[in-house]
């Protein structure tokens, strides 16, 4: 009878069905010495699981300190926001202190007139690639009749 309830909690065991009485009973019954023979193979199964329940992780493992890390990428970022300080004043003093600015007022008026007529035709295309939007609106909505 032992063996038959034996072979019915390993079946269940294999399905994931079993509580922790019946593991325990199956565990208790493959560290016995009496185990029958056709079940011999899954002795070191179980004897596996009782053994590596009390293995215990013992050695010491070394933890490294991030507060070195830290302090060496503060000093790195600090060293490339001064450089990039550096290089934009070098820039800014280096370029010339011509501004655009004309002392003659018709020769000012004569370029504000050529900027604002190149901006004008530049606006003028985005216009006229508007119209074939409205073009598409048109069709759908013949097409759909909302």
């Amino acid at each position: 009878m032992e063996l038959d309830r034996i072979e019915i909690l390993l079946e269940k065991y294999f399905e994931g069905e079993t509580s922790i009485a019946e593991e325990k009973e199956l565990k208790a019954y493959f560290s016995s010495a009496d185990v029958a023979q056709h079940l011999e193979h899954y002795k070191a199964m179980f004897g596996y699981f009782s053994s590596a329940k009390e293995q215990k992780f013992e050695q010491q493992i070394p933890l490294k300190s991030r507060k070195l890390q830290v302090a060496w990428l503060s000093v790195a970022a600090s060293i490339v926001i001064m450089l990039g300080m550096f290089t934009f004043y070098n820039r800014n003093i280096n370029q010339s202190e011509d501004l655009g600015t004309y002392n003659d007022p018709e020769k000012a008026f004569e370029e504000t007139q050529k900027a604002l007529n190149l901006l004008s035709k530049n606006v003028n295309v985005g216009v006229e690639s508007m119209q074939y939007v409205n073009e598409y609106q048109e069709s759908k909505n013949l097409i759909f009749k909302n």
